[in-house]
């Protein structure tokens, strides 16, 4: 019942900049973690960005510095903000939130279908 959207993919050419959004909507009673991950064609899906509900994120190595992701609790989302994006960072971007019915529920984790991020050279 918990839906993800992301947005904001697209095809842009290398050193620019993207925004990409996720909103969490659906029935759920709290969010404790929402996350960006991106998958390259050929390679395993890897994290990118993390956020629980404290005011700390965290970021892979790889996109330190160029990346920043932000969440509003009160809005159920999260946003990315790539800039100086390179070749490399060509994938499918997904985000991940983690969430509970109750207080007495155990947490699951729903996924989006996605968004494409394509970086030309």
């Amino acid at each position: 019942q918990v839906q993800v959207t992301e947005s904001g993919g697209g095809l842009v050419q290398a050193g620019s900049s993207l925004k990409l959004s996720c909103v969490a909507s659906g029935r759920f009673f709290i969010i404790n973690r929402m996350a960006w991950y991106r998958q390259a064609p050929g390679q395993r899906r890897e994290i990118i960005a993390e956020a629980t509900r404290g005011r700390s994120i965290g970021y892979a190595d790889s996109v330190k510095g160029r990346f920043t992701a932000s969440r509003d609790n009160k809005k159920n989302s999260m946003d990315l903000q790539m800039n100086n994006l390179k070749p490399e960072d060509t994938a499918v971007y997904y985000c991940a939130v983690d969430s509970t019915k109750s207080p007495l529920v155990s947490g699951t984790t729903s996924w989006g279908q996605g968004t494409q991020v394509i970086v030309s050279s």
